[in-house]
């Protein structure tokens, strides 16, 4: 590292303060009820964008709390929910874990308590100055399966959910109105339409919201900002309704009983826009208890849904025990003893986190709607169809974290994807939002994500079927494959520019039809590694050698001559794009030329070559994770740096296992676990991304990564807990032993695996399907001997040295 020798900056960090082991204890305390360790606030500032409201793991009802800054069309946060934003507008039924595209997705029907007369329209309170309410975080709960809060307004809310229906109690203040508004086209990023129905002889509301829309305010422009489903819903009440009303607009219509219209999409035109109604109860009946049901079919569907799963009469704390089980269930998968309080918190939060997506999306009786819009029946062995798939973002550690712990899960989401594609016509959207395509970001990742999964153990689905249509998608160029709608952002191809990438080996600058020509050929390299790893489990040759040599195409748009070799734009006559700095996003997505950098994850030999041999490689890894001073950099506001909130360089850190320094690796991933994540509403480095970030904390926790994406070899940093078991569902379990873990003591010493001592900074694939355990031997200092010899280096891909 450049001006401090690295151990001086550990110990201005604290994190080398401690010069021997602590006593170790022979058996630390596993955690009893994971639960209990769960912080739904974490990650509801610093653009965490989580939402802390009532939901099961992977359920398709997520009842939480929309926030409002003053503005109809906003929410201060793209999960709807900003902690420090203490005003709220309603409590809506369906959210996305940490979504990065401002006003957010999803969001539907905002149900708002009113304990006043409704004597204009809710659409024309476009600053939500008279229904909405301010709040305390005094007054507020929020636990796994759970979200209880008591309004200024005088309303006591409590919600707890199932699968795909929830259970809400309303207790209003003595003496004043009891109203439920039903803001029904307030979707977070608007609406093409909606509907609302009231039915006082059944004490029942039913309706539904068109919407989409997410990221429709990019650049993309209008083609964006569209609906693509319909979530319906029904809600039988405890108590008779006395009074009823709907909106459409500005025009409030006391004692009517139907309204449609949405707001649209764009964010000027929203505001005083959209429909809806409003029910009142006694005042002096006391609670209002409402029997919510959801559906992406029928409103019918969304009526079973309920009966099925909340029966009339069902108990509020039955609800509420049963989804604390099932988190318990999930959340036991991995069971860790010792850390501190706050550790523990952390940890668990973000395996809940990381358990919110995919989303449930069929029925009771297995119906889904489809891609094509049509309603389909599950596959034949098919537990359930999951939707929204942030493909970008979850491909690179999110989705082996759920293969890893659950194949069978696992399976059924793969198969849900490719249920989705065939009725895409054979495309797969790289962001799909419940069913529909969005095609936000840039790349394949359906391609690494599958055989990530696939490679975790996760094969119980059409495993040739899924395999032959992205084999199809990467050589057949498609007509959206040469169109420039919805560019840069949500350009249409899943393969954009196939057609010269085919004939160039790189995506060209200027005429990629993508957002990005660097990034997108680094992003199909991986992709392109991906399918001729999994040609290898298939036994398909040919398809191996040739997407094998394909995973190399991200060499041509790294220029080592050049600025000291970084990855760069170049245009299709094979010129560089010029001027360049390593902090460039031209020809990037998200991040910067020296983000982009370390992306490679399949061919670290190439690209040690490209940087002029391991030392320099070493030596420009440091740099970036240091300033020139020598002290960490780790905030993600350097272009030149790490940044530890967004996807592209998350497995840079695990490099340093293939360089010959996997103490570099244990001290880098240390520090990135104590510092960046935490405990608090800012415990998240930025945007959750469908708990991609959270998934990256588990697997470090563990001390361990998926850095090829699609394979299950786990390169190893160290353990933050003395002790961890991974229940895979398989029957295999895997321990992590290392007695002596603390804040102090995480270099690793030695280590053992089933009792063999092992040099190796990484454990194979086998060893993850059978299980077994892993035992550190842990200290204060860097053992510069342990896992050093290029015969303990982690595999790579089998390609020819970087042409110098």
């Amino acid at each position: 590292m450049r001006a401090r020798r690295l151990v001086l900056c550990l110990l201005g960090t604290g994190l080398l303060a401690a010069t021997a082991a602590p006593p170790v204890s022979a058996a630390p305390r596993m955690v009893a009820d994971p639960v209990s360790s769960v912080d739904p606030m974490i990650g509801t500032t610093n653009a965490g964008n989580v939402y802390p409201g009532a939901t099961k793991p992977f359920g398709m009802m997520a009842w939480s709390p929309t926030t409002t800054k003053g503005n109809q069309a906003g929410s201060g946060a793209a999960g709807g929910y900003q902690y420090d934003v203490t005003r709220l507008r309603g409590f809506s039924l369906t959210h996305l874990n940490g979504t990065g595209c401002t006003p957010g997705a999803s969001g539907d029907i905002p149900i708002m308590p009113f304990p006043g007369e409704v004597r204009s329209s809710p659409s024309a309170d476009t600053k939500d100055e008279v229904f909405a309410s301010d709040f305390s975080h005094a007054d507020e709960t929020a636990e796994p399966g759970h979200y209880r809060v008591g309004l200024d307004n005088g309303v006591g809310v409590d919600l707890s959910v199932t699968d795909r229906a929830g259970l809400g109690r309303f207790s209003f203040p003595a003496g004043k109105p009891a109203n439920l508004l039903f803001r029904t086209s307030n979707s977070l990023p608007g609406s093409a339409g909606a509907s609302i129905r009231i039915d006082h002889a059944h004490n029942r509301v039913t309706g539904s919201v068109d919407s989409g829309g997410f990221c429709g305010r990019t650049e993309g422009g209008a083609e964006n900002q569209r609906s693509y489903y319909t979530l319906h819903f029904t809600v039988d009440f405890d108590r008779p309704i006395v009074s009823q009303g709907t909106w459409v607009d500005g025009a409030l219509r006391p004692g009517t009983a139907a309204a449609s219209g949405g707001e649209g999409f764009a964010d000027a035109a929203r505001p005083g826009k959209g429909s809806g109604g409003y029910v009142g109860f006694d005042p002096a009946g006391g609670p209002v208890t409402a029997r919510i049901g959801i559906s992406y079919v029928s409103e019918a569907n969304a009526q079973r849904n309920a009966d099925a799963e909340i029966p009339a009469g069902t108990a509020f704390g039955k609800v509420l025990a049963d989804a604390r089980r099932a988190w318990r269930t999930e959340l036991n998968r991995i069971s860790v003893g010792g850390g501190t309080h706050a550790q523990l918190t952390t940890f668990y939060t973000a395996l809940y986190h990381a358990f919110q997506q995919p989303s449930l999306f069929n029925d009771v009786n297995g119906e889904y709607r489809g891609s094509d819009a049509k309603v389909h029946k599950l596959s034949a062995g098919q537990k359930a169809q999951y939707g929204t798939f942030s493909g970008w973002d979850v491909y690179r550690a999110q989705v082996q974290l759920l293969a890893f712990l659950d194949p069978a899960r696992a399976s059924d989401y793969a198969q849900s994807l490719y249920n989705f594609a065939r009725q895409n016509g054979g495309e797969w959207d790289r962001w799909l939002h419940n069913q529909g395509g969005t095609h936000v970001m840039s790349g394949d990742p359906s391609a690494p994500a599958l055989a990530g999964m696939a490679a975790f153990g996760a094969t119980g689905f059409d495993v040739g079927g899924a395999f032959d249509s992205l084999v199809r998608a990467a050589t057949v160029p498609t007509a959206n494959d040469s169109r420039d709608n919805g560019c840069p952002v949500q350009c249409a191809g899943q393969r954009p520019g196939l057609a010269d990438y085919l004939k160039l080996h790189y995506a060209p600058e200027g005429a990629c039809h993508c957002w990005g020509s660097a990034a997108e050929t680094l992003e199909d390299s991986v992709a392109d590694f991906a399918l001729s790893d999994w040609a290898r489990r298939l036994g398909r040759a040919p398809e191996q050698a040739a997407f094998l040599d394909r995973s190399g195409y991200w060499r041509n748009v790294f220029n080592a001559k050049d600025h000291g070799g970084y990855p760069q734009a170049r245009r299709a006559d094979g010129t560089w794009v010029e001027p360049f700095k390593p902090t460039t996003d031209t020809g990037f997505v998200e991040g910067s030329s020296a983000q982009y950098t370390w992306m490679a994850s399949h061919d670290v030999t190439g690209l040690t070559g490209a940087l002029g041999g391991t030392d320099a490689t070493v030596a420009r890894l440091d740099a970036f994770f240091h300033d020139k001073a020598g002290n960490w950099a780790l905030k993600g506001t350097d272009d030149e740096r790490y940044n530890p909130g967004n996807e592209p360089d998350i497995n840079a850190p695990w490099l340093y296992d293939y360089l010959g320094k996997p103490w570099k690796t244990q001290e880098t991933v240390r520090q990135i676990v104590t510092t960046v994540y935490g405990a608090g509403t800012d415990g998240l480095p930025g945007n959750d991304d469908l708990g991609t970030m959270s998934a990256w904390y588990v697997f470090a926790a563990l001390g361990m990564f998926p850095q090829v994406p699609s394979r299950a070899d786990l390169v190893l940093a160290s353990p933050l807990f003395p002790k961890a078991v991974v229940h895979r569902g398989t029957g295999a379990t895997i321990t992590v032993d290392a007695p002596a873990a603390s804040s102090g003591t995480f270099y690793v010493q030695g280590a053992r695996v089933n009792g063999a001592p092992t040099n190796r900074p990484w454990v194979s694939e086998s060893f993850v399907a059978n299980g077994g355990t892993i035992s550190y031997d842990l200290g204060a200092k860097p053992n510069t001997g342990w896992g050093t010899a290029p015969a303990d280096a982690p595999p790579q891909a089998a390609l020819p040295p970087f042409p110098r």
